[in-house]
């Protein structure tokens, strides 16, 4: 049989156009778009802008891009909290500046940045979204696996560092916590200095590790973030950090990583 032009192309044409037209909508339809990336906001309990916008940065760091971390100061505390007194006054500052942050519906989740965690529990009891205390976090992975652990700071206040081991025992890691070793000297002016500071954390550490048994060290504080990571290379055991702990549990909470 021979077909004519007309035929031949409604023959081969129309099944190819039936094909073609099936097709279009998908090629031409348009890719969803991204999920914009949620907030974290994470609240240093003190004044310290500079340790603030440091801590924020490490924070997003850990995040690997799948969140915004932005840092909040508490301008009505000090810029350094050494005394539990000092961590009690901070904690309603830690607070309102939570409320705020969770107003907003990018915020996703809450990292309060202070090793003593002030005002941990009574922010979470005000928001409906997750919130992280560093401290309480670091306690977690540092005892990860039953290892013993031990913290490294530069706060000497004597009930503060017993704070750290009632922290220990709440937890559950009493039985691991080998105790703090502090840096001699005053905070503000090793802070002022990251040469004086690497070597008296690095003292510290070894005391930790060699009499203590340590075999993770906590740095105690969030501004001592930047010194563990310049020391790591310089010890055996790892030295967790609060502030990349706090880091990792927000982001897994907001269902990122």
């Amino acid at each position: 049989m021979t077909l004519s032009l007309p035929s031949l192309l409604q023959a081969v044409a129309v099944p190819g156009l039936a094909l073609m037209m099936a097709v279009a909508p998908m090629a031409n339809a348009e890719k969803p778009a991204s999920a914009p990336l949620s907030t974290i906001v994470l609240i240093n309990p003190n004044s310290s802008d500079t340790a603030t916008q440091a801590m924020a940065a490490l924070a997003e760091r850990e995040t690997q891009g799948k969140a915004r971390v932005v840092g909040v100061s508490n301008t009505s505390a000090p810029r350094l909290l050494t005394t539990p007194e000092d961590m009690v006054a901070a904690s309603q500052g830690v607070v309102e500046l939570g409320r705020q942050a969770a107003e907003d519906p990018s915020t996703g989740a809450i990292i309060v940045s202070a090793f003593s965690d002030p005002g941990l529990d009574q922010l979470r009891e005000a928001v409906d979204i997750p919130v992280f205390g560093i401290g309480e976090e670091v306690f977690h992975e540092a005892a990860r696996d039953g290892r013993p652990f031990g913290i490294a700071t530069i706060t000497p206040d004597p009930a503060l560092i017993e704070s750290f081991a009632a922290k220990a025992e709440a937890l559950g890691y009493q039985d691991q916590y080998r105790g703090t070793r502090v840096t001699p000297g005053d905070p503000v002016a090793l802070l002022d200095s990251p040469q004086a500071l690497d070597t008296a954390l690095a003292d510290a550490i070894e005391a930790s590790v060699g009499e203590d048994g340590a075999e993770a060290v906590i740095m105690g504080g969030g501004p001592l973030s930047d010194a563990a990571i310049r020391l790591q290379d310089s010890t055996e055991v790892p030295l967790v950090i609060a502030v990349s702990a706090a880091a990792r549990a927000a982001g897994a909470a907001l269902g990122r990583d």
